[in-house]
């Protein structure tokens, strides 16, 4: 009991710390990008002497200066794909234009690129998180790149404008796939439905982006109801299983002042469970209420992987996809700092079917399946009514919200515990149902064990 009592007295007295740490985005400026909790900072070198080891199943924070590259050393079997993947998130001060981007390359000992992909910030012109992947791949159909050894992972910065030289953040993810038990269809299906999804009926329910792929909000089927101000990207994980479809539609509500027309505003984009890029929409905005879609996408299958084109090539894994959607900042200067209503529509069609039987376990653990408990996480709605909150995301309303994910959602418990006048016993009770909640929200990312 007296442990007990200690423990519930260091959480009270942390708590209000806390909440202010929750609410220092509340002047309306977009809150930060939330890197993994667990991500392990690691220098990133010059060259391949010296090149940190990464290892699958871990997630890394390094920078990048401007004009550079940076490597990170990946020791890899004969039998197990692994795919890397880098988030750039530009620190304060930075200007970007729409060709300016983040390249990410697979290279062997010898310097032979086995894949490599750039993104770039596109043309909201405003900085933003975005991300890029590279693989090492070890199935049918893949040439090269295949013997046991040393290789690297190598993060390049494109400043192809004259860029403000502000370093970027990287956000550096890495997972490993291993080989099937048995070789499965090398082709890609030829037909599937490519039809327009057909409106996703329902009242929306209130769900909160997370700031961060690590903190992104669980969605299922359904209409989901956020705010957004310019210059934010709020972040999104949908579960999708082996033979299932994914369907995405984002809509902006008007504004209540200002005019004139912003070319690319609105912007929706899809990564697939290891961060890889899929498709994208966006639209432009002129006070009035728009919406973007992404292009009809085929069932997630194996054999997409031989397929031409991100959109197909990248439906193929089982697990969580996410939605990144970003305002860009010039809205700003010509309607105001919102935040603007968003409302989500999704829909997973298809029955599931089996996938894969692989070899051996993928690290992280899971990360290609779709087990009870995301189906849980994703389904869990909020009571709009109510404005209370339940999954992984946070009621919202107009008044600023500032801070995306866990911690917003956790703010009115502790808040409640530091000023209720609670006993200790009762802090203790609350603070671990407050622990088991947001550790049901951790996403997809468990470590293999």
């Amino acid at each position: 009991m007296a442990l007990c009592a200690a423990v519930a007295l260091g959480v009270a007295s942390a708590l209000p710390t806390r909440a202010a740490q929750a609410s220092s985005a509340d002047d309306g400026t977009p809150a930060a990008y939330a890197f993994a909790r667990d991500a392990r900072t690691v220098a990133g070198a010059s060259g391949t002497t010296g090149a940190v080891r990464l290892d699958p199943g871990h997630t890394y924070k390094s920078a990048l200066p401007a004009g550079a590259k940076r490597y990170y050393r990946l020791d890899l079997d004969a039998s197990a794909s692994a795919y890397v993947s880098a988030t750039a998130v530009p620190r304060a001060g930075a200007r970007v234009s729409s060709s300016d981007g983040l390249k990410v390359s697979v290279q062997d000992a010898a310097g032979t690129t086995c894949s490599s992909e750039t993104s770039h910030f596109g043309p909201t012109q405003s900085p933003h998180p975005i991300a890029a992947w590279a693989s090492r791949e070890t199935g049918p159909g893949t040439y090269g790149c295949k013997r046991a050894g040393t290789y690297y992972m190598v993060v390049e910065r494109r400043d192809l404008t004259a860029s403000v030289p502000v370093d970027w953040d990287l956000e550096l993810d890495y997972v490993s796939e291993p080989a099937p038990r048995r070789a499965g269809a090398a082709t890609p299906p030829g037909t599937w439905d490519s039809a327009p999804a057909e409106p996703v009926p329902g009242e929306a329910a209130r769900r909160a982006g997370g700031a961060g792929f690590a903190a992104a909000s669980a969605l299922g089927q359904g209409l989901w109801q956020d705010g957004i101000r310019p210059g934010q990207t709020l972040f999104y994980k949908v579960p999708v299983d082996w033979g299932q479809q994914l369907s995405a539609t984002v809509e902006m509500g008007g504004s209540e002042g200002g005019e004139g027309y912003v070319g690319t505003a609105l912007a929706m984009s899809l990564y697939n469970p290891v961060r890889a890029y899929v498709d994208d929409a966006d639209a432009g905005y002129s006070g009035a209420r728009i919406s973007a879609a992404l292009d009809p996408l085929p069932p997630v299958d194996y054999a997409n992987r031989g397929a031409v084109g991100h959109r197909a090539s990248g439906m193929r894994f089982a697990g969580w996809y996410y939605l990144a959607v970003h305002l860009g900042a010039p809205v700003a200067e010509r309607f105001g700092n919102g935040p603007f209503g968003l409302t989500l529509s999704v829909r997973v069609s298809g029955t599931p079917v089996s996938g894969p039987v692989y070899a051996g376990r993928s690290v992280p653990r899971d990360v290609f399946e779709v087990t009870a408990a995301d189906r849980e996480e994703a389904a869990a709605r909020t009571e709009t009514d109510a404005g209370g909150h339940s999954g992984s995301g946070r009621s919202w309303s107009p008044a600023p919200t500032g801070v995306g994910g866990e911690a917003a959602g956790d703010t009115r418990t502790m808040k409640m515990v530091a000023a209720g006048g609670i006993g200790t016993g009762s802090a203790l009770v609350l603070w671990l149902g407050v622990w088991t909640v947001a550790a049901r929200r951790r996403g997809s990312r468990r470590w293999a064990g």
